[in-house]
């Protein structure tokens, strides 16, 4: 590995620093780069993440995805997790903290408060993650073939469940998908960088060609996520150094959470006996959020100003050194799929 993989750890936390330091010497300068969006997709935001997501795009063998249905497992396992799992453990965990924890035993959260800020976890819980699971694969040397599989199965399914589980949790009686969201992230992160990548494929015949091509890109995927999380940072710096203790207190369960779900999926993917390039990947999309989405419902319900609204933003920060923290620990596993 070269430095910067080597250290990526280091280089998000400075970039974590950078983006609240930036962020609160040049306000306006990200108020301007946050409101480049549309459907609460920033495509500023959205370009870094097509760089991450590319050269691993590049790597889709459309041969091969045809045969997944002959390894179901590991998406059983993946959408049980996501849709029958997940967003019901985000509802007691949010519960357990923040309503009763911070709320009742310690007062630190208002109950009016305490109730917005369970909302938006929920919503992080019922949207399952669309676009940088494919760069904590590529980490993670996942099968690029089947990450795309579990990815898509997981994104036809939100179409038609996120709606329904997301009402019950929150006890709403009619919940609006933002299908302007859904559909756009769809497009620029799964099917722009799918068509980029088989085209560099046709293009780029021979295996040595690709990969030497795939060597000189590679520093893009890590630039584009140093400048992701210098952005994300930035964007909020302003209200994380205004709630620097309820922003903590949010990212408690939004970990436990996260480190829950990854574990439960995990040992299930190791006890079934699945290969470690599967199993490391299906258990980092139900550990990752479709952010975007949970954003924007969020805002649609509650407000852009609301606790919910607040919620969600912290699963964004957390999620990227949270995640690398998971995608490390996986790499460091891996030997126990080597039996498989």
């Amino acid at each position: 590995m070269g430095i910067f993989e080597r250290y990526l750890s280091l280089w998000v936390a400075l970039a974590m620093l950078l983006g609240l330091l930036l962020g609160s010497l040049a306000p306006d300068a990200f108020t301007l780069l946050g409101g480049l969006e549309y459907a609460s997709i920033n495509f500023v935001i959205a370009v870094l993440i097509w760089l991450m997501i590319y050269p691993m795009m590049m790597q889709i063998d459309f041969s091969a995805v045809k045969n997944i249905h002959r390894r179901p497992k590991g998406l059983i396992v993946t959408l049980t997790v996501n849709w029958l799992i997940k967003p019901f453990t985000m509802a007691l965990i949010a519960i357990a903290f923040i309503r009763y924890l911070f709320g009742d035993l310690t007062g630190l959260i208002s109950p009016e408060l305490g109730n917005e800020y369970i909302a938006g976890m929920i919503l992080l819980g019922v949207a399952p993650c669309t676009a940088m699971v494919f760069v904590w694969s590529q980490l993670t040397d996942g099968d690029p073939n089947y990450t795309l599989v579990q990815v898509a199965i997981n994104d036809l399914i939100m179409v038609f469940a996120f709606a329904p589980i997301a009402a019950l949790l929150l006890g709403v009686t009619d919940i609006s998908v933002p299908w302007d969201t859904l559909l756009l992230a769809v497009v620029l992160y799964i099917v722009v960088p799918l068509l980029a990548g088989l085209l560099t494929r046709r293009v780029l015949r021979s295996g040595a060609q690709l990969a030497a091509w795939g060597s000189k890109i590679k520093p893009l995927s890590v630039v584009g996520l140093i400048s992701t999380v210098v952005l994300l940072f930035g964007f909020q710096a302003q209200r994380i150094l205004a709630n620097p203790l309820d922003i903590a207190l949010i990212a408690i369960p939004l970990t436990i959470q996260t480190v829950l779900i990854f574990a439960i999926s995990y040992v299930w993917m190791q006890r079934w006996r699945e290969p470690h390039n599967v199993a490391a990947p299906g258990s980092m999309i139900g550990a990752s959020n479709f952010f975007e989405l949970a954003v924007a419902v969020a805002i649609s319900l509650f407000g852009l100003h609301s606790g919910a609204a607040l919620a969600t933003v912290v699963g964004v920060l957390v999620e990227v050194p949270l995640m690398l923290a998971l995608v490390s620990y996986a790499n460091r596993t891996r030997y126990r799929f080597q039996t498989a």
